[in-house]
């Protein structure tokens, strides 16, 4: 392996440590694969000197697909080992800033004191990319992003002297040449009354190391459990509706007209008739209905009473 290739693998190894440590797995996979199919593949049949460079292009992507099938999986797996450890360092960070007695933010190095800031605003939400910045002061420190919108991050770890108005002037700008909606300016010290004043009414938080300090003791405070109403155990009662029951009115006994016996003599239907005369004036009795033909008649008698 040449000198060249050697000095690039660190760059590689930090490009792919700054990918989600679960992307560099699917990719070390992928390329892999893909990789090894090029490298097994046999070299078509060329015939005749016009094919010559078709023939050397194909034969040097076979030569490096046999070791990039290798190479390149490894530098994926060991920029997610890079991510899982990061990922690891900056939590512990924040979790020993956050104890009393532990580390403070002039203790910890210009490195930490970024990644430190990071976690914190990992704690309130954001999605943090690492930009690389050259140094304690060089560049944009991070970039992050909440509900698809994107802010720029400034980190000055500065002991003594306070941050001035050219720092934040500078971040204002990055903000509308990188179109970020807002930025951060955050630093382990103090602000000067220009810088505050420059960035009051504009989209910019200056966040001091007293304030700093807050969202690491907020990231390690639990949550107070939610109040609940106390729990009844007793079973509840349902209060029981009776249908109301209304009192049927009795109702009057109609009489009842008695079925019509048969003619005695000629075994026909029978009509009930009233006497004109005689004793029974006044009176009912069956008469036949074929009458004047037929005179047959029966005595109506009133219905039994069983006492």
């Amino acid at each position: 392996m040449s000198r060249k290739n050697a000095s690039n693998l660190p760059a590689l190894l930090l490009a792919a440590s700054k990918l989600p440590w679960w992307l560099g797995i699917i990719l070390a996979v992928a390329s892999g694969l893909y990789l090894h199919s090029v490298a097994i593949e046999p070299l078509p049949t060329y015939a005749g000197t016009r094919q010559l460079s078709p023939m050397l292009i194909n034969s040097v992507f076979k030569n490096m697909a046999l070791v990039g099938q290798f190479l390149l999986p490894m530098i994926f797996l060991g920029g997610a080992l890079v991510s899982v450890l990061g990922r690891r360092k900056r939590r512990e960070l924040l979790d020993t800033a956050a104890t009393p007695g532990g580390n403070t933010l002039l203790s910890i190095s210009w490195r930490e004191f970024e990644l430190l800031v990071g976690e914190a605003l990992r704690r309130q939400g954001f999605s943090v990319q690492e930009a690389g910045g050259a140094g304690p002061d060089g560049g944009i420190d991070l970039v992050a992003r909440k509900d698809g919108e994107k802010y720029l991050v400034q980190c000055k770890q500065w002991r003594s002297v306070q941050v001035g108005v050219p720092v934040v002037r500078e971040l204002y700008g990055a903000m509308a040449a990188e179109g970020a909606v807002g930025g951060f300016v955050i630093s382990s010290g103090r602000f000067t009354k220009a810088a505050k004043e420059f960035a009051s009414g504009r989209n910019l938080k200056l966040v001091d190391g007293e304030l700093l300090n807050r969202w690491i003791a907020d990231a390690k405070r639990v949550a107070p459990a939610p109040i609940t109403e106390p729990v009844n155990l007793e079973p509840r009662v349902e209060p029981v509706v009776e249908p109301e029951v209304k009192i049927a009115t009795p109702l009057k006994e109609e009489p009842v007209e008695p079925e019509a016996p048969a003619c005695p003599h000629c075994r026909k239907a029978m009509v009930m008739r009233v006497a004109r005369t005689g004793a029974n004036a006044g009176g009912n009795f069956w008469g036949c209905s074929a009458y004047p033909k037929c005179r047959g008649i029966r005595a109506i008698f009133a219905p039994m009473v069983v006492k």
